[in-house]
């Protein structure tokens, strides 16, 4: 796991934030390990945006993708992205974030605060709305690819259209989760995980499992 663009011990440029410029620094990185073999490149919520983006800008650098609470950049994810980080006060996903924890003071802040410190010190709240989109049809992604999602997601109603529009799919949605799936559900997110990496080991190639639930 690595630190993104501007979070963690990684540099914070003033610019740079559009989503072909994460999958050009994932891709940099694995120039930099001398990795040559196809990876399982696992993406938790906008990682896995940048997941999927490696996918279709270099499928031979990605043997499948793992998206957890995830969705593809296309059109519709840029306008959310858009309506969620800009606007009034931050946007939408600024207010929910205030309204959550203020309903429970003992909630960990100083993620959201360093959060906070990189929309108001970076263009990123700019620019990745303005990303460069893959199409709807996602005919960029050949690999197989693993999703999971919370029942209670917002996201999760994508399961069944990804599961019907990629050629190697499987989905899964937890019951009674909402968005934060790696950090409530660990043991179940690695269980399926592992599951997911043995099939690939044994069979040499997934086999699609469309809408798996």
């Amino acid at each position: 796991m690595y630190d993104l663009r501007g979070h963690g011990r990684t540099g914070r440029p003033a610019t740079g934030y559009r989503i072909e410029d994460f999958v050009a620094d994932l891709d940099g990185l694995l120039d930099a390990l001398g990795e040559v073999r196809p990876a399982h490149v696992v993406g938790n919520s906008f990682g896995g945006a940048i997941a999927y983006g490696l996918a279709a800008a270099r499928p031979d650098r990605v043997r499948s993708v793992v998206a957890i609470e995830s969705e593809p950049p296309v059109k519709s994810w840029a306008e959310k992205m858009a309506e969620g980080l800009t606007g009034e006060e931050g946007g939408l996903v600024v207010k929910e974030v205030r309204t959550w924890l203020a309903e429970d003071p003992e909630r960990n802040a100083r993620p959201f605060q360093l959060a906070g410190e990189i929309l108001d010190t970076t263009t990123l709240s700019e620019d990745i709305p303005h990303s460069r989109v893959l199409d709807d049809g996602l005919a960029d992604i050949r690999g197989p690819v693993f999703a999971v999602f919370g029942a209670a997601s917002k996201l999760a109603g994508q399961s069944d259209h990804l599961a019907a529009t990629l050629a190697h799919c499987r989905t899964v949605v937890l019951p009674d989760q909402g968005h934060s799936v790696l950090v409530e559900r660990p043991r179940e997110t690695a269980e399926l995980l592992l599951e997911w990496l043995e099939d690939d080991i044994h069979d040499g190639i997934h086999t699609p499992v469309k809408g798996a639930r």
